[in-house]
């Protein structure tokens, strides 16, 4: 009888464990116990990480957004392309994979995105006392879209960051030559340190400024961190300026906390631009469509 009942008890213990694991499992969080929809994104905590948690708030999405990085939805998209499969991942202008493929912004009625944004230049306090040609050099520079987009293509065609900088800077000197303030070309010394967050937009933005700098004589550190820290440094002074503010909407939250304590040098890039990206095979146009199709987005 004992060995009975050990039995017993053992096949209703599993039946409890099975139970409980495959009703978790199953549910995928939502009430009709289907698998959720998947938006692939990039790195916790950036301002188009936050848009889209409010998106898929705001538009009662039944979808899933995946942490990732910008290089990993980068691998993602075109592992999806290649096979021809359906894909979502937060996009943003510019960037390098709008001229490699044929892609498409999902329309946002509710403009939870935003409108058309600015990359801005942010310095410490007192680096214009300080380093005044550094400070004019920063202020000075502005690029276009297809300007950044040109060292993007290099540097995801196997250039380094420094090489593909270079290599722009080479071909568009007269416009390098309007951001250096006249008879400081060479022969100036000392640190400059630069923040940024290693989107490819901002790696190609501050790795051409960083070379720039390197030119005339300064020696610049490039220091690659997530928006939350880059937006604390510049506050601190830690870093002598960022090229990388996306405003007014991406990184707003950020710069509240911290605009009494910086300089805005106003915009190095306009025509700016964040939300979610599909194919262009992908047959729907809004946001307001995905639950329709979320299947497809696994």
């Amino acid at each position: 009888m004992k060995k009975a009942w050990k039995l017993i008890t053992l096949v209703i213990t599993l039946a409890m464990l099975s139970a409980l694991l495959f009703g978790c499992a199953g549910s995928g969080g939502d009430e009709g116990g289907g698998v959720k929809g998947k938006i692939v994104g990039i790195e916790p905590g950036a301002g188009i990480m936050k848009a889209t948690e409010k998106a898929i708030k705001e538009y009662n999405l039944d979808f899933i957004l995946q942490d990732s990085s910008s290089a990993a939805m980068a691998a993602s998209l075109k592992k999806a392309i290649d096979a021809n499969e359906w894909i979502v991942v937060t996009g943003w202008t510019p960037h390098w994979k709008f001229a490699k493929w044929d892609l498409k912004y999902l329309e946002d009625p509710k403009g939870i995105y935003g409108g058309e944004e600015h990359i801005a230049t942010i310095v410490r306090p007192g680096l214009k006392d300080e380093k005044p040609v550094v400070y004019q050099v920063l202020d000075n520079f502005y690029w276009t879209p297809a300007d950044m987009e040109a060292v993007m293509l290099d540097i995801e065609g196997g250039m380094t960051p420094d090489d593909a900088a270079q290599k722009w800077i080479q071909e568009n000197q007269d416009k390098v030559n309007e951001w250096i303030p006249g008879g400081k070309e060479t022969g100036n010394s000392g640190k400059v340190i630069l923040g940024y967050v290693e989107w490819d937009s901002e790696i190609a933005s501050t790795h051409v400024v960083k070379n720039v700098l390197e030119n005339m004589g300064y020696e610049v550190e490039a220091v690659a961190v997530d928006a939350g820290v880059m937006w604390t440094g510049i506050g601190k002074g830690e870093f002598d300026g960022i090229v990388s503010a996306w405003l007014p909407g991406t990184h707003a939250d950020y710069y509240a906390k911290v605009k009494d304590k910086v300089e805005n040098l106003g915009p190095n890039l306009e025509g700016a631009k964040i939300g979610l990206v599909v194919p262009t095979y992908v047959t729907i146009n809004s946001i307001e469509e995905l639950n329709s199709v979320k299947d497809k987005f696994q």
